[in-house]
Parts: structure tokens; C-alpha cells; sequence
């Protein structure tokens, strides 16, 4: 199956989470490209009119996971505003991951992977799971955790 891990990362940590699970969805025999969504200049949280460096292509892929941030308990508006502009998931397996930094719940990585799953599910696709990764104490295990969630979706 051909997967694509489409990735805002602000600082390389959800960058390093996607290139892990391209090694472990590629020893299981998919074809896994990660692909940024980079913006032009400098984004807030919150920001409107976000013009993109790269808008990767989903419809080259079978099945596609999304990889993000929270910020200011929030999806980043980079994602937001690339998702927004998808036009058809096509029926496609979405899965999605969050990366983020306080270990609270209330800090915004369920009300992201929620903003998340409505877009998805409003362009047609099918989410078949999701993932918080904290980077504080146990983001390892978490991160393995993710790992072994995911290469058992598709």
C-alpha cells in the first residue's frame, strides 16, 4: 500500500515521530513517503491566509496519516489551514498523530486530533485512528506505542 505521512513540524518533533513510523511501515512491506507542509514565513497560532511553500499531493497515496502539533491548545494553523484545502480524502484510511509538550489533558492534543477528524471525515475520508505523543517522560514508550498502532491499521 502506498502511505503518506504529511507533516507540519515546527521545531523536528513530530518530523522525527513521522520518519520512525516510515522505517516501521516500510519493514512492513508498504510504500511510505513523508511529505512537509512548510509555510512561507513566519505562522502564529491562530493565523488566517497562511500561504505554503509545498502543498503535498494526497491524492498520490492509498491511505495517508497526518502529523502535527499543538499549539496554543489547538491544531497549528499551518495543518489546519492545509487540511482546509484538501478537496476529497475519496473513502481514503486516514489515520492522524499530535505531538505536544505539557502533559495535561486539558493542553489541546484531544481538541486536535478532534479538529482533525471532523476535516477528515467532512472530505470523505474514513479515520481508523489516532495518537497523542507528549514530549515529556514516557515520549518513548509513547512514541513505540504509536508505532505498533499504526503499522497494524493499514
Amino acid at each position: 500500500m502506498k502511505i503518506g505521512i504529511i507533516v507540519h513540524s515546527q521545531t523536528g518533533h513530530t518530523y522525527s515521530v513521522a520518519q520512525k513510523l516510515q522505517e516501521k511501515l516500510s519493514a512492513v512491506g508498504h510504500e511510505v513517503n513523508v511529505e512537509r507542509v512548510t509555510p512561507v514565513g513566519e505562522v502564529n497560532p491562530g493565523a488566517k491566509n497562511i500561504k505554503f511553500e509545498t502543498l503535498p499531493d494526497v491524492n498520490v497515496y492509498d491511505a495517508l496519516i497526518f502529523g502535527a502539533p499543538v499549539q496554543a491548545f489547538s491544531l497549528s494553523a499551518v495543518m489546519k489551514a492545509y487540511m482546509d484545502q484538501i478537496k476529497s480524502l475519496n473513502d481514503k484510511k486516514v489515520a492522524c498523530f499530535v505531538t505536544k509538550g505539557a502533559p495535561f489533558n486539558w493542553t489541546g492534543g484531544n481538541k486536535a486530533i478532534n479538529q482533525m477528524k471532523k476535516i477528515i471525515e467532512s472530505q470523505g475520508g474514513t479515520v481508523i485512528g489516532t495518537e497523542i505523543v507528549v514530549w515529556r517522560g514516557k515520549r518513548e514508550e509513547q512514541i513505540v506505542e504509536l508505532l505498533e498502532k499504526f503499522s497494524g491499521l493499514f
